[in-house]
């Protein structure tokens, strides 16, 4: 799935284009108002990263031009304006979210999956490796298409690591998606639950394989 960030600051732009790519994206990094509406008009990306403040114009015009020509495309909105007026002017214009820099890069990438899983976007409802699949929408796992249950923080870990199959995930992020922010976590939380989703899904036949990737996190795949 490829994205297209707008961001004038070459090194913010290279982290965003790093850490997206470990997620699971492809990303095109481009720095001015001018080759982003070249881009646009000749590539359909999944969805828009746009900086407000670029040096050969304001993003917004992108925007509106954007949603002039009725382009749905979804756009989070990146500015260190952080003045209320400066937010409305971008919701109005047609923005989909917005975030006011400095940022955590956890939060960028949770704004943008739930952008991304609206309806008619293209993360959809449902994930799926070999014979498990996840419903988006009723947080439902289901092993060869019978109905199984997890405990909600289960469900969580199995959500993260799904929609990144193949890609590790770090057990930091793991710990913000499920315990937000607040870092009020045991030291073993994180293991346990991933060591009942893994029983969990070996019980219930699931051709998939949680391996943990020692110091850094873990990654789901299909058992081969």
């Amino acid at each position: 799935m490829r994205l297209l960030i707008v961001e004038d600051n070459e090194e913010l732009a290279r982290l965003l284009a790093k850490g997206l790519q470990a997620a699971g994206f492809d990303a095109d990094r481009l720095a001015g108002v001018d080759e982003s509406r070249a881009a646009l008009q000749t590539t359909r990306y999944a969805a828009l990263i746009l900086d407000l403040g670029l040096p050969d114009g304001d993003g917004l015009s992108i925007l509106r031009e954007l949603r002039q020509r009725k382009d749905p495309i979804p756009v989070l909105l990146l500015t260190a304006r952080g003045g209320v007026n400066d937010r409305v002017s971008g919701l109005r214009a047609g923005a989909d979210d917005y975030l006011v820099k400095p940022f955590a890069f956890e939060e960028l990438l949770a704004r943008l999956e739930a952008l991304l899983r609206r309806p008619g976007q293209l993360l959809g409802r449902s994930l799926q490796i070999a014979n498990v699949v996840f419903d988006t929408e009723s947080r439902q796992m289901l092993i060869d298409d019978q109905p199984q249950f997890l405990s909600a923080r289960e469900t969580a870990v199995l959500e993260l690591l799904m929609r990144r199959k193949g890609h590790v995930v770090s057990k930091k992020l793991v710990e913000d998606h499920i315990f937000g922010l607040s870092g009020d976590v045991v030291s073993n939380a994180i293991e346990v639950y991933v060591h009942r989703l893994r029983k969990e899904l070996a019980d219930c036949g699931a051709r998939v394989k949680i391996n943990t990737v020692r110091g850094v996190g873990y990654v789901i795949m299909e058992s081969k």
